[in-house]
């Protein structure tokens, strides 16, 4: 582990943000989501150009109309146009998404000795953080096998465990609320870190993601040429006929599309009560193998 200066505290502006997390010519995707029209524009691009005052007026000008302004936490490839795990170029973050529990749970989190000190604390929304390590080293699977570990023994929000995670970027308002809630950053230290310096357990083969694709990939061999919408009702259907908890099988499918879902949870959510409300009208009709015609309606 570098060593970590005693350096004081700052509040970081958008652009310093940018910066202090990537390299100038670093490719990182840059999210604007409106729930209000449906709207969701990615912009890939450069950090220096993300961080220009050009493009920096553009996100005021759509978060002071309604959006929320996200940002991509690993630089993706120099060709890529998408923000899918083959596009990422390098692990240069991982993060804990601790939206419950308040300034208590964060205590914890920096009472508990399993984490090395965090990079940046960003207050996401009232009693909501988000805690943001720098890494190097890091293969995508060792990444993502520590986010779920993270997540799993330190109360973080399991949706948050993908490499491909886009995070608020600060100093820009959070528009879920009635009252814009300001997004705020404070760095904590400028180490840059390495998996032996989390002292968790770490099974990636138990991960909801991972289970995921094995029984998605196995059950739906046969059929092709679905659309990954159809897929995961299908999905839905054939646990809920089996029994499963359909709180589960929520996690499951919100784990699988978080990376190209800006609300996994509401779309995973929407998927099951769907295919609940399926088999509710057809109880005599329940074939773990029927596939409907047209998925439901993705997100909000």
């Amino acid at each position: 582990m570098n060593s970590v200066d005693n350096a004081t505290a700052f509040v970081p502006s958008p652009s310093e943000y940018i910066l202090d997390n990537f390299e100038q010519t670093d490719r990182i995707a840059m999210l604007v989501l409106n729930r209000d029209f449906g709207e969701t524009i990615q912009r890939i691009t450069s950090a220096q150009k993300a961080s220009s005052p050009e493009f920096q007026a553009w996100l005021r000008y759509k978060n002071a109309n309604g959006s929320d302004i996200y940002i991509g936490m690993n630089p993706l490839l120099q060709d890529a146009s998408t923000r899918t795990k083959e596009d990422i170029e390098s692990i240069r973050h991982v993060y804990l998404d601790l939206d419950h529990g308040g300034p208590e749970a964060l205590e914890s989190l920096e009472n508990s000795g399993a984490l090395p000190k965090p990079n940046y604390v960003l207050t996401s929304s009232p009693g909501k953080f988000h805690v943001v390590w720098k890494v190097e080293g890091m293969s995508l699977e060792e990444a993502e096998g520590l986010l779920h570990a993270m997540a799993r023994e330190l109360g973080g929000d399991p949706a948050a465990t993908d490499a491909t995670r886009v995070l608020r970027l600060p100093g820009f308002a959070n528009k879920k609320y009635q009252t814009d809630f300001y997004v705020e950053a404070r760095r904590e230290s400028t180490g840059i870190y390495h998996l032996r310096d989390f002292k968790l357990h770490i099974d990636s083969q138990d991960s909801p993601s991972h289970n995921y694709d094995i029984r998605a990939k196995r059950e739906s061999s046969s059929r092709t040429n679905l659309s990954q919408s159809e897929h995961d009702w299908a999905f839905a259907k054939r646990a809920l006929s089996r029994g499963e908890d359909p709180e589960d099988v929520i996690q499951q499918i919100a784990q699988h599309r978080v990376r190209d879902k800006s609300d996994p949870i509401y779309y995973a959510r929407h998927t099951v009560m769907k295919a609940q409300a399926q088999l509710q009208q057809a109880p005599e009709r329940r074939d773990p193998s029927t596939v409907p015609t047209s998925p439901p309606v993705s997100e909000r």
